[in-house]
């Protein structure tokens, strides 16, 4: 698919917006979604077949026409369904683009469309790998990418399937499992330090308490202050004491980042980096 004027010639930079957007799907969203997706490729007939699937409803046997009268079905639809079911709807229509004998340009063009138009608009939702799930500010999503491309290097494959489903506790539709998603974040650093350390059977505090070197004073002091709150309201949970989403990404941030240090610094130093150190 060509691409437009703006993005040929570099006046069509992706502005990110402050995420304003989780738990709705606004009706600008909503009106886009049939028109990308007849950019690329399918009918009204097509997409109404997913849509009414996704709903669990039987398209209007009087719509036979597709414009305008199947098309402004679909819309109507999407107007009036419930924010998730939207996310649902997403995921639909693309793996239909990813099945069927359409173009791999269009399945690609879906998803990287409709990813700009949820960082322009401000909404807290990505698709990945054919999945809507949890987008965090720019800095956030660079710290859990290399996150896991630093676990998956090294050989933690444990730890970065505890971060995926610390993601996947923060994407659910309609609540998110901000409990989940800190049970998650921590296993999956506390599966880093026993494995660095050599200490299978120690929780976190007790690494950190045995293993002073590991992180530099005073933020060892800071993340095992962390690991007490994450051990309060993820693992042994209080009445009244259930954590927020923002906690919860907060704690899957900081537990990304701390992984990804703690791997890295437990690399030998290469000839040349000990060259260029002496």
């Amino acid at each position: 698919m060509r691409e437009p004027f703006s993005k040929r010639n570099g006046y069509a930079n992706v502005q990110e917006a402050e995420i304003t957007v989780r738990e709705d799907a606004p009706d600008e969203l909503r009106g886009f979604i049939p028109q990308l997706t007849y950019e690329c490729g399918l009918s009204p007939n097509g997409l109404r077949a997913i849509v009414c699937k996704a709903l669990r409803k039987q398209p209007d046997r009087n719509n036979w026409t597709e414009y305008p009268n199947v098309a402004n079905e679909v819309e109507d639809l999407l107007l009036d369904c419930k924010w998730y079911k939207v996310y649902d709807i997403i995921e639909r229509i693309v793996d239909d683009l990813g099945e069927r004998s359409y173009r791999a340009e269009n399945y690609d063009h879906f998803q990287n469309e409709l990813n700009e138009f949820f960082v322009e608009g401000g909404i807290g939702w990505q698709i990945v790998e054919g999945q809507i799930q949890m987008r965090g500010p720019e800095s956030f999503e660079a710290v859990l990418a290399n996150a896991k491309q630093t676990a998956q290097t090294f050989g933690h494959p444990t730890a970065a399937n505890e971060l995926h489903q610390a993601i996947s506790d923060l994407s659910r539709r309609p609540e998110p499992d901000p409990t989940g998603a800190i049970q998650h974040a921590i296993a999956s650093l506390e599966c880093v330090a026993r494995h660095i350390t050599g200490d299978p059977k120690a929780n976190l505090g007790m690494i950190l308490k045995r293993h002073r070197t590991m992180l530099p004073a005073p933020l060892d002091e800071a993340v095992a202050m962390a690991w007490g709150y994450a051990s309060e309201h993820g693992r042994h949970l209080r009445e009244g004491r259930n954590p927020t989403f923002q906690e919860a990404e907060l704690l899957v941030g900081l537990s990304a980042a701390l992984s990804n240090y703690i791997i890295k610094k437990a690399q030998p130093a290469s000839p040349k980096d000990e060259d260029e150190f002496f």
